[in-house]
């Protein structure tokens, strides 16, 4: 039974490289039945293409996606950096399908707004041979871990990330990431946004972020290659799907507050109910 879903967020997958899980992607896929699907970014890694790698699974995962649209989901492509060659189509529509550099929603009377987030990124900017340069390395990186990781699960132990450990233990990186957040936050309470959703930096995440001009959501739908995450909206409420372990859905805590709130009230009342009746 597929789940019925306002909005699917994916970002990210780098169709046409080695480190993509597309068939991960495509259970996904094909697990769900969303009104709207946003494409932010990064999908077909046009800067890492090559003419020998392109497996039926990533080909899959194209034609899965025009299928939704012929069966009227709404398919918002939000181009990116590894994927910026499509914007010479921007704002182009074939049926259900639009190709964009960003996108502004009203949903449930709140404004959000899409884009894939390079923008920000310098590196991409100003010195796109070192861009280049990185995803390549990265890539390679991607399938050397995997390599590992098949040692690791035959001698049964974890798994082991080189990527995010490398992320999270060079201070550049984590200012960066920071950078990045600060960036499209300030920008998004400066244009009075309700939600800024991005991609780029493969980090999944969902944030309250309040200052003193204002407050908004920051979401990012993270990637396919190491997290394999997305977002979903439904029901006025934005959640963080994990395809490794889907039981681990993460909510923001505001949003757990506001349900035990509401427990909490409708408890009371039912106390003051049964007071009433006795």
């Amino acid at each position: 039974m597929k789940r019925k879903v306002e909005i699917v967020v994916i970002s990210d997958v780098h169709l046409g490289t080695y480190g993509c899980h597309a068939k991960e992607l495509l259970h996904y896929l094909n697990s769900v039945k969303p009104k709207k699907i946003i494409l932010n970014g990064d999908i077909i890694d046009i800067w890492q293409f090559r003419k020998r790698y392109f497996p039926k699974a990533h080909l899959l995962i194209i034609k899965k996606i025009l299928s939704l649209a012929a069966k009227g989901t709404k398919v918002y492509y939000i181009t990116g950096n590894h994927d910026e060659k499509l914007r010479k189509f921007s704002n182009t529509k074939m049926g259900n399908i639009q190709i964009c550099d960003k996108l502004i929603l009203n949903l449930d009377g709140k404004k959000a707004w899409f884009f894939h987030g390079d923008v920000f990124d310098a590196s991409v900017q100003h010195t796109k041979w070192i861009a280049k340069l990185g995803g390549w390395s990265y890539d390679l990186l991607i399938l050397f871990n995997r390599f590992i990781n098949y040692l690791l699960e035959k001698a049964g132990r974890e798994k082991y990330s080189l990527s995010k450990k490398i992320k999270n233990s060079v201070k550049s990186a984590i200012k960066f990431i920071d950078n990045f957040e600060k960036t499209a936050t300030d920008l998004a309470i400066d244009n009075e946004f309700d939600y800024v959703i991005c991609g780029h930096i493969h980090q999944p995440g969902i944030k309250k972020i309040v200052t003193d001009k204002g407050s908004c959501q920051y979401l990012n739908s993270g990637d396919w290659i190491e997290n394999l995450t997305a977002l979903e909206y439904n029901n006025e409420n934005w959640v963080l799907y994990f395809y490794n372990n889907p039981k681990q859905v993460f909510i923001p805590e505001e949003v757990l507050l506001e349900e035990q709130t509401e427990g909490f009230e409708n408890m009371v009342a039912a106390m003051k109910a049964f007071k009433t009746i006795i």
